[in-house]
This record gives structure tokens, sequence and C-alpha cells, in this order.
């Protein structure tokens, strides 16, 4: 391992992320009431220019009024991008008003780290001046060629930086890709065309110690469509998925839950090597399979997930 080394970001339990206009306060109990394990409030892409402002009071009175946390709810507003003139209205009000009730604010179409910077200074600012002492985390959506183009930059630009997700269809217009429905694979493509940037933001995201989510499937008529896209992610190692409608929560939870057995031969290879270290040995064989410390660091990682689904269903 290399001398150097990024602590993980806070851990949450981000296995489904369901998007939430904030211009329909009627959904907002459902999501709350919801399997979702984390719900993020939208004031941008969801909400039409002249209910921008209804809907920042909405989300606001939402913020106080629901138990989020209580219903173990990891809840976020996604605000509206640093190029327009809602941006700044959406964190001060929201921080302002309802920052004691919010656990992250997700910022879209981020390009270049001094987007991020630019919301943590804001979000460090009215904090010290409002007395809070919960401190709210940032998420990013990577969903343009410039974001993707310096990811690693972004990933190191704040110390509030929790997550990035991928916005596969802006992502998809910044790069003028022929597409056949968002996050949907084209067939002229041999594979999987979202698998180069999925891998990259991947990467940046484990190198910094962030939580890697993929972003929304578009048809939600389609589950084994959004099966499909959700167990590529979690191969790769993305920690969730987005659920634009409440049909894809159950889906995101199953996909990226690890299975069973998957858990208790994770447990075993932990069992099997800690008996081998007792007797000076650093590797071991389990089922006629050699496994050594990377096997450990593997089933470790399965292990802590079902650890913190189990935390979560008995709270």
């Amino acid at each position: 391992m290399s001398h150097t080394s990024h602590p993980p970001a806070r851990q949450r339990l981000q296995r489904s992320e369901l998007a939430v206009p904030g211009s329909n306060p009627g959904m907002f109990e459902k999501a709350a009431a919801s399997e979702a394990d984390c719900v993020f409030l939208d004031l941008e892409d969801a909400v039409a220019p002249g209910e921008k402002e209804e809907a920042r009071s909405n989300v606001i009175g939402a913020l106080g009024d629901i138990d989020w946390r209580g219903l173990n709810k990891t809840i976020s507003v996604r605000i509206n991008g640093i190029d327009t003139h809602y941006m700044y209205r959406d964190v001060v009000d929201v921080v302002e008003r309802a920052g004691g009730h919010l656990d992250t604010i997700m910022i879209p179409k981020v390009g270049v780290p001094g987007d991020v910077y630019m919301v943590d200074a804001l979000v460090t600012q009215i904090e010290t001046a409002m007395g809070l002492t919960h401190r709210i985390g940032i998420e990013v959506l990577i969903e343009t060629t410039l974001g993707m183009a310096n990811v690693e930059a972004i990933a190191t630009s704040s110390d509030r930086l929790e997550a990035m997700h991928f916005g596969v269809a802006d992502y998809a217009a910044s790069c003028h890709a022929r597409t056949t429905s968002i996050g949907g694979l084209n067939p002229d493509y041999p594979g999987d065309q979202w698998h180069a940037a999925l891998s990259r933001m991947l990467v940046a995201c484990r190198a910094f110690g962030l939580r890697p989510i993929d972003g929304p499937f578009g048809d939600f008529n389609d589950p084994d469509g959004f099966m499909l896209g959700a167990r590529r992610a979690a191969a790769l190692g993305y920690d969730g998925k987005w659920a634009i409608h409440p049909s894809q929560i159950g889906l995101a939870n199953e996909v990226f839950s690890p299975p069973d057995e998957e858990v208790e031969r994770a447990r075993r290879i932990l069992a099997a090597l800690a008996e081998a270290e007792a007797d000076g040995r650093g590797a071991a064989q389990l089922e006629g399979r050699m496994i050594d410390a990377a096997s450990a660091r593997m089933a470790d990682n399965v292990v802590a997930m079902a650890t913190a689904i189990e935390a979560r269903d008995n709270s």
C-alpha cells in the first residue's frame, strides 16, 4: 500500500436514492415512508423555471416538518447549478431556514473544483453565522465531459465532499452520444457505452474516499433494463443507484445488497484467515481456493455493507 491514503468520507447507506421534485409536495410524505435509503428533494431539472421559488419554499417546509432521520433517511437537496441565478438563494434560504435538518447538498453539473469550493464557502459562512453545529455534507453530479475530464481534481475539492453521482442523461448530451433512453444502451455500440465513464468516476471516488452512486434509468416501465444497469454498476463497485420512480427502490436495494450466501462466505474467509494468522500463516485455503490479505479486504467490504443494512433494518 502507498504511504499516501485518503480516509473515507462519512459513511452512509446509499443503495437507493429516490428523486423527488420540489414542486410536488404531495410526494414528500410517501418518499419519507418508502424503503429508499436516501431521498433528494430536487430544485433543479425536475422543476420548471416558474416554479423554482415555490419549490424552494416547499422543500424548506418539508425538511422541518418531516422526521427524515427518524425514518432512517439520508435527506439531500439538489440545488440549481452555479451558472443560474437560482443557486445562491437555494443555498442561503435552505441552509439558513432548515440547515439543521439537512444531511447533504447535491451540486449538479460540476465541471471544475471551484464549483464545489463556491458552494462550500457559502455553506461554511452560513453555518458560522447561524451557529449551526450540524455539518452539512456535499455531493456532486458528474454529468458533463468537463466534469469527467476533471473528476480526480473535483474529488479533492472539499472536505465536505461525500459522494459523486453519474448523471448519464446530461453526460450523454455533453458527449453528443446517440442513445435510446436515459441510462439505456445503444444497440450499435458493442457493449456498455457508459462503462468507461462509470469506471473513471469509480476510481476517483475510491481513491479519495467518496461514495460512487450510479444515476437514473429513465424507463421505469422496464425493470429488467434497470436491473441490468444496476448490476453492471454494482459489479464495478458502486454503492447504489437512483430511483426516479418508487417501483425502482426495491430493485436498487436488492442489487446493491450482498446476497446472504456472499455474506456468509465473506465471514468464513475472515474466520479462516484469523485462524491462519494465529498459526503464523499469511494465507489459507478455503473450499479449495487460496485466500490471503487481499481476500480479507474484499470480505471486509461485504461484511461492512451487510452490517450497515442490518443496523438500518433494526433501527
